[in-house]
């Protein structure tokens, strides 16, 4: 639940408290403040992260041109003068493939869309596929949903986002329709102006300089995951994940070692590479991130390992932080 992570994030809140607001009292903000959860939805690899890195303006979730780099919700925090807005990216809903990661994936994306005041339903900008509307059949008709027509920087014909909007007016009562470049930046402002209208009045639920609610361990794992992704490509197996092993971390300097899961002992040479090239590359990359985001020099080493089934382990994925 929402509140149980507002109260995480607080580390300072007495255990009485109220669970709402954790703003310090001598940070006012104005009559008619709003505040509110937004849910990022949509099929794999339409651009879910991408639009919420953009709108938050820091990098809280992976991104990768590779389907399903996203596994679990994670929140990003955008505050401005007159509200605040706490995004949250889900998995690309998935129906082709079966396996108790992916029904963890699914079940996410239905406990987001029971909880959030807004919805961000995001296509491709050149029209609707099948797993489109399989996705849009999850959302309650009663939702606030403003749809996303993504990535119109790669349009060659933008007369056609009229019909395509007319269209989506058939399929689903949108509160509206916002055609947007998360690469680019393109319409963002104006897709967080409307969804403002149908955020609550309310106090911020988080700090202002908070942009995630995960911690710096989730993201260095995250962090690795996804330069594994990004390196290996169509070769890595979606049977990966990553672990933090060690972390010692001083006001100058931080020790990392991490580990790389597959589930099969074929994939290890694959991560691996001729001589450990490709394992010392993702772990050069990650380092370079990992050492912007802590603001401070890191040493980090990345391993690889076998655990055979583990997305199919209901016990190891609770073990891995897929509840």
């Amino acid at each position: 639940m929402f509140l149980e992570n507002i109260e995480m994030a607080n580390e300072e809140k007495q255990e009485d408290a109220a669970p709402s607001v954790v703003i310090p009292e001598e940070r006012p903000y104005p009559k008619g403040f709003r505040c509110g959860y937004i849910a990022v939805v949509g099929r794999p690899n339409v651009g879910k992260s991408t639009l919420i890195n953009y709108l938050v303006g820091e990098k809280v979730s992976i991104t990768s041109h590779k389907p399903q780099t996203t596994r679990d919700r994670v929140l990003g925090v955008l505050t401005r003068d007159n509200a605040q807005y706490v995004f949250v990216d889900t998995p690309g809903f998935q129906s082709k493939y079966k396996g108790g990661l992916i029904h963890h994936m699914n079940n996410v994306v239905r406990g987001v869309l029971s909880e959030v005041d807004v919805v961000f339903f995001v296509i491709d900008a050149i029209g609707w596929k099948k797993a489109d509307e399989e996705v849009l059949r999850l959302i309650p008709r009663e939702s606030t949903v403003i749809l996303v027509l993504n990535k119109t920087d790669e349009l060659k014909n933008r007369e056609a986002l009229l019909p395509l909007m007319a269209e989506s007016m058939q399929k689903f009562p949108f509160a509206a329709i916002i055609p947007t470049s998360a690469k680019k930046g393109k319409q963002c402002e104006e897709l967080l102006e409307e969804a403002k209208k149908y955020l609550p009045e309310d106090a911020p639920y988080y700090d202002p300089d908070l942009y995630t609610d995960k911690s710096p361990r989730f993201l260095v794992a995250e962090t690795v995951r996804e330069k594994a992704f990004r390196l290996l490509g169509d070769e890595l197996p979606y049977g990966i994940a990553v672990t933090i092993d060690k972390w010692d971390e001083t006001d100058k300097s931080a020790e990392i070692i991490a580990t790389l899961l597959v589930d099969n002992e074929r994939h290890r040479p694959i991560v691996i590479g001729e001589k450990g090239a490709k394992l010392r590359e993702i772990s050069r990359l990650a380092r370079a991130d990992v050492e912007k985001m802590l603001g401070k020099p890191v040493h980090l080493e990345v391993w690889v390992r076998v655990r055979r089934g583990w997305s199919d382990d209901i016990r190891a994925l609770k073990t891995l932080g897929y509840e």
